[in-house]
């Protein structure tokens, strides 16, 4: 290989090895509990990001409210080139004014006669103004009443809660798919331990079903049916395993974690932890939900509309006021000559009189939208009351299911261990065995399958009466 060839490659091998080593020192290990994960999420999820943005939007939007009741001040500047000045026509004033002086101060015609007006002067044609004119100045606007404007500032405190209260319900949300995702999690832990045992205990059996084998007692099928299991185990295993992993896949992206982090759970969770007494203390009130919260800030924005357009009825008033400078030249010479002060001052009140019923249908579109959000508050508290009812008749459900499944996998587990010390004694068959440990095997697929709807049962319990 050419000498160039060479140090190329230890370069790029170089890099590589570099790249790698930060690609692995980039990412981080988190030990998380449910609530740090919780919380995690509260920060880094999307849709709770989005929802804080809306509070920042919302911030600059009453920004821009407020504005509206400060001064208005704005800098003016122009010039204008008029090639041809406009002519102007009116009456010949100058001759009529002429011949009244004439006649007032006596002064005879040439006959000796007095002096008689006509009665048609003829019109002036008369160009006003000059080719150059120039202006800077100065106009001042100041709202001194407008009722919409007094809404506007009046309602900024209930806009901010209103998407504060948006957040809440997002990060509540968010919440309980963390707690639902994180604690299947951890009770998959279980999923592999039972199978762990079953692979442990059918290893056990085809070591003794050998030994039987050997010794003339049992059958090369019972041998081989004993390994068929074994990798029907395993199989199941690893596809528990691949699930497991997509699971921790699908929390890191809820919470809004990098996937290449490592994320350790370190909460547990039993059987007696599930039950712990929720039901016991099952009261609940509408306003511990976030989402009858959020509808009665809407409420109250909806009532803020109805005033804002019955206002819009009275009159408004402002200020204006205005500072320039003038200047008007034959010539494009601006730089010099006079410049000519204008100012004015002038209060302006606007009343309504008739816009064709248009405010009218405004505030009528609001009340029957305040009567909307009115109707939604109602349906939410029936919706909270089926709520609460399900979750408490599923979760009382699956506590029962829960305890018998747990039950008969020890039940299951024990004839298992019955049938299996007849099979070595030589008193059993190994269909009995093998159909002992089919049972084994769907008694624990049941457990998991009711510890799996227990946990959710449990959260959905907790959110439904505002605990979660």
């Amino acid at each position: 290989m050419k000498p160039y060839l060479t140090s190329l490659l230890k370069n790029i091998l170089a890099i590589l090895t570099v790249t790698i080593s930060v690609t692995s020192f980039s990412q981080n290990r988190f030990e998380m509990s449910v609530k740090q994960a919780s919380d995690y999420a509260t920060k880094n999820n999307v849709q709770v990001k989005n929802a804080l943005v809306n509070v920042n939007i919302q911030q600059q939007t009453n920004r821009e409210i407020t504005a509206l009741a400060y001064p208005q001040i704005n800098g003016n500047m122009g010039a204008t080139y008029n090639p041809n000045v406009a002519v102007s026509v009116f009456p010949n004033f100058i001759a009529a004014g002429t011949y009244g002086v004439l006649a007032q101060e006596g002064v005879k015609n040439g006959t000796g006669g007095a002096i008689i007006s006509p009665t048609d002067f003829g019109i002036i044609q008369a160009q006003f103004g000059t080719k150059y004119n120039a202006n800077a100045g100065v106009d001042l606007n100041q709202i001194l009443f407008d009722g919409q404007v007094f809404i506007g500032l009046k309602a900024r405190k209930t806009t901010i809660d209103f998407q504060k209260k948006n957040v809440e319900v997002t990060q509540e949300q968010i919440k309980a798919n963390i707690y639902k995702i994180y604690y299947q999690l951890v009770v998959s832990k279980t999923q592999i331990e039972l199978l762990d045992a079953n692979i442990s205990r059918l290893e056990k059996l085809l070591s003794d079903t050998r030994e039987i084998y050997k010794n003339g007692f049992a059958e090369k099928l019972d041998v081989d049916k004993v390994s068929v299991q074994i990798v029907n185990l395993q199989t199941e295993r690893q596809k528990a395993l691949n699930s497991i992993e997509n699971g921790y896949y699908g929390l890191k992206f809820l919470m809004g974690m990098p996937i290449r982090d490592s994320l350790i759970l370190t909460d547990s969770l039993s059987d007696e932890e599930i039950k712990e007494g929720l039901l016991e203390n099952s009261a609940y009130e509408y306003s511990n939900r976030k989402e009858i919260q959020y509808a009665e800030l809407g409420r109250k924005l909806g009532e803020y509309n109805i005033r804002r357009y019955k206002l819009s009825k009275l009159p408004t008033a402002s200020l204006n006021a205005g500072y320039s400078k003038i200047a008007q030249r034959d010539k494009f010479d601006f730089y010099k000559g006079d410049y000519f002060t204008a100012s004015s001052i002038s209060l302006r009140i606007a009343v309504p009189i008739f816009n064709g019923f248009a405010t009218n249908a405004r505030i009528s579109r609001a009340q029957l939208e305040l009567q909307q959000s009115i109707n939604n508050i109602e349906n939410i508290r029936l919706s909270i009351d089926n709520e609460v009812e399900q979750a408490r008749t599923n979760f009382r459900s699956a506590i029962v299911t829960m305890d018998f499944q747990r039950k008969n996998m020890e039940l299951a587990l024990e004839v298992y261990d019955q049938t299996k010390k007849k099979y070595e004694m030589g008193l059993g068959s190994n269909i009995e065995i093998t159909a002992a440990q089919t049972d084994l095997k769907a008694a624990q697929t049941n457990y998991i399958s009711s510890l799996y709807d227990a946990i959710i049962s449990r959260i959905d319990f907790l959110k439904a009466t505002g605990k979660l």
